[in-house]
């Protein structure tokens, strides 16, 4: 399957995840993980037989000796089962959730595309032996294969890049996720669609309007637009028109001249200046008063700013992203927003979709912002109990990405809070996440606002349905020692409908 999979035009996350299941199926072991490379940090892009929230972990290896340690060499590395070099995994094993792992053998091999260093894959067997002499020969003839697999991925990235114009495909984020400290977490559909469609609108001047509730990542999508933007070497400059009060909000944006006002003792440049030539974001628009919607108008119509205090008018070459939460329409309609000005901005609307929307990458974010808290509050590991994960499923997120964030730190504070000792393995239960009514058997979304809220106490029938179809088939699994095979036996499911299930619910 492994040579079929390259010759074969495959998304690429589906190519890798592919990949990781036939090695780890081919060497009889717990997991494997394939760890991409990025800003000194490595971070997963496939993995089988760990659990889902790996997928937003970075793994630093200056915390992880034994990633290091495979990073640094070029042939195999192994570690015999009485290792004392702790494992990046404990507690991450989808068949030990949140127990150390046991007694066991690691082995793993940095890899290479062009002659550059591209990341690590690593194989963990919980059965002492398994990786002996001969795996590790088998490993040695399997990187060949992976190696292309990951230059087949990145000619294919070339070619899509060239199909827009692009020139460089280290400025591609084929599997939905974005660079460093600014990256966009997620691997739903709805989230690689419109990485996708943005990555096309980049590259115009069309002003783009963001639009979403508070705390969806409207600021990350304007980044994402400036970096793939022809003037992504340029400035971007960030405007909060929410905190602008009207008494200066002019001479904020378009500057002032020495003597305009009382004060102005010397010429300013304003907002538009800073960014010529760049990008300028200008958050919360629906904020601005009407007198300098006008204005902002005249710069979107001519490409002219006016300096207060000054007739004489100066042009700037800046792009407009704007964002919103409010619904522009209806501001129109209430006579707050200038109809003109709406046309104007919304030449590219991007709706952002709330995170309750985006199936189990609420797993992948809750991984990255329990890295973020393992490595900011010195843990061991950090991780969610199977009841954490089934409440951050159900629960409806109001508050979206950054309530989520809040949540996972609030939670490993108060674990710490309690007496967790920093040397375990600290697991998070629904109860520390406090995020909404925890029921037995149920899940924290009892209450539920807006048009889909029913009577108190009753849930959505396809929140309570999701929900005991992950119970029951993690009862399976248990059943069967973590054999999906036999799990779908037992379930009488064809064994890839039960993993497309497995997927749709957030446990694969």
């Amino acid at each position: 399957m492994l040579l079929a999979d390259l010759v074969t035009e495959l998304p690429h996350a589906v190519r890798l995840q592919r990949l990781v299941a036939s090695l780890r199926a081919s060497f009889s072991c717990g997991a494997v993980a394939l760890l991409k490379l990025e800003d000194e940090g490595l971070r997963p892009v496939a993995v089988d037989g760990l659990v889902r929230e790996a997928l937003g972990r970075r793994f630093m290896p200056a915390h992880h000796p034994r990633l290091a340690a495979i990073l640094a060499r070029r042939d195999v590395t192994t570690f015999d089962h009485d290792s004392a070099l702790p494992d990046p995994y404990d507690g991450l094993l989808d068949s030990h959730v949140g127990a150390p792992l046991p007694v066991h053998d690691c082995m793993g091999v940095s890899l290479h595309v062009d002659g550059q260093s591209w990341g690590v894959l690593t194989l963990d067997a919980l059965r002492t032996g398994t990786f002996g002499d001969a795996a590790r020969d088998r490993l040695r003839r399997y990187t060949v294969f992976v190696e292309t697999a990951l230059r087949v991925t990145r000619l294919e990235q070339d070619v899509h890049a060239l199909r827009i114009s692009r020139s460089s495909s280290d400025r591609m984020s084929g599997a939905g996720l974005a660079r460093g400290a600014e990256e966009i977490i997620g691997q739903s559909a709805v989230v690689t669609d419109l990485l996708r469609e943005l990555e096309v609108v980049a590259e115009s001047d069309l002003p783009v309007l963001l639009l979403g509730e508070t705390g969806v990542g409207k600021e990350l999508f304007a980044r994402y637009l400036h970096r793939r933007s022809p003037r992504a070497d340029r400035p971007l400059v960030h405007v909060n028109c929410a905190a602008l009060p009207e008494s200066v909000a002019e001479s904020e944006l378009f500057g002032h001249v020495k003597g305009a006002f009382s004060g102005a003792t010397t010429d300013r440049p304003g907002r538009f200046d800073a960014a010529d030539g760049g990008t300028l974001f200008l958050d919360e628009v629906g904020e601005l008063p009407l007198s300098i919607q006008a204005k902002l108008l005249r710069v979107l119509q001519n490409g002219e700013i006016q300096r207060l205090g000054t007739d004489q008018p100066r042009r700037v070459d800046t792009r407009i992203i704007a964002a919103t939460n409010r619904n522009l329409g209806d501001s129109v309609r209430e006579g707050l927003f200038r109809a003109d000005l709406y046309h104007r901005l919304s030449v590219y609307p991007a709706p952002i979709p709330p995170l309750r929307e985006r199936g189990a990458d609420v797993l992948v974010l809750a991984g990255h912002f329990l890295e973020l808290n393992r490595a900011r509050l010195g843990l061991r590991s950090l991780r969610l109990t199977r009841d954490a994960e089934e409440a951050l499923c159900a629960y409806r997120w109001p508050g979206n990405v950054r309530e989520l964030e809040h949540a996972i730190s609030r939670a490993a504070l108060k674990m710490v809070s309690r007496g967790a000792q920093r040397s375990e393995i600290v697991s998070i239960p629904a109860s520390a996440l406090d995020i909404g009514h925890h029921q037995p058997g149920g899940g924290p979304a009892d209450v539920l606002a807006g048009d889909e809220a029913g009577e108190p106490g009753i849930r959505p029938l396809r929140l309570v349905t999701d929900a005991a179809q992950r119970a029951h088939l993690r009862r399976a699994l248990q059943a069967s020692s973590g054999n999906w095979a036999q799990a779908a036996r037992l379930l009488e499911l064809d064994p890839s409908n039960l993993h497309k299930l497995a997927r749709r619910l957030g446990l694969k």
